[in-house]
């Protein structure tokens, strides 16, 4: 069986969490304990060099970096339906992909980082990242369904997590409307399993 090693507040791993449901595949969550530092020890460094979340074991297959083990997935179980399509359409996907790991990683999830975690880092500058990021995500979804058009993607599923959760980082989603709406078609898709929420935090 497949399995994912997590954490439960983190989004990376709950994007890989969120696809293998999609998927409709079978896997087991194996909680890693980031606080014990369980994430360092030998033996998850084995699987794991730079001692992250997730990582995911297909049967002696392990790949570790969210956006590239949605590229695994896709390729290995998803049909027609998560199809990476043509070079084109593959090329605007790996776009999507770099936002995940670039706009949205330094914008929305530092912001999370700092207000749920409290994250030694620049809270105004990851809400301005966000602010930007959105002003343009939400004119590019007028008028489409989603990131890449009418058709679901796992640009999509690298997105979603962050974004959705962005005002646990205290960063409103109340100006984006057609970024609202992509949630809620997200979140509708059969499957779907959401993150566990937190609750925004009071600290400044």
């Amino acid at each position: 069986m497949i399995k994912l090693y997590r954490h439960a507040l983190s989004g990376h791993a709950h994007r890989v969490e969120l696809f293998l449901s999609l998927l409709d595949l079978e896997y087991e969550l194996v909680d890693v304990d980031l606080m014990a530092g369980a994430h360092k020890d030998t033996e998850f460094l084995k699987m794991h060099p730079f001692g992250q979340v997730p990582v995911l074991d297909d049967n002696g297959v392990v790949l570790w970096d969210s956006n590239g083990i949605l590229v695994y997935l896709a390729r290995t179980y998803g049909g027609d339906a998560w199809s990476l399509g043509s070079a084109q359409e593959e090329a605007v996907i790996q776009g999507w992909l770099s936002i995940a790991a670039g706009p949205i990683a330094s914008g929305p999830a530092t912001a999370r980082l700092v207000k749920v975690f409290g994250a030694n880092l620049d809270h105004d500058v990851a809400k301005a990242r966000a602010t930007a990021l959105f002003d343009t995500m939400n004119k590019i979804l007028d008028g489409q369904s989603y990131l890449v058009g009418e058709k679901v993607s796992i640009a999509d599923v690298a997105a979603y997590t962050y974004i959705a959760h962005a005002p646990e980082g205290d960063v409103s989603l109340d100006s984006y409307p057609n970024i609202q709406a992509w949630i809620s078609k997200v979140e509708a898709l059969p499957n779907f399993v959401g993150m566990q929420k937190t609750p925004l935090s009071d600290a400044a």
